[in-house]
């Protein structure tokens, strides 16, 4: 497995434990962060819907 895939692997594991951790590591603090924060806190699915996406992405 290829660095590139076992990195996109423990992010997705980490976006399945703690959304909002997953986005902080792949996108910092910002705009990102914090609507996955805020989704996270009012529903958890959304969060990590959210953050599956921005780890995800191209």
């Amino acid at each position: 497995m290829s660095d590139i895939q076992t990195n996109t692997l423990l992010m997705v594991i980490i976006a399945i434990l703690i959304p909002p951790l997953a986005v902080f590591l792949k996108a910092g603090f910002g705009g990102a962060f914090l609507l996955n924060l805020i989704l996270t806190l009012l529903f958890f699915l959304p969060g990590l819907l959210h953050a599956l996406w921005i780890i995800l992405k191209t």
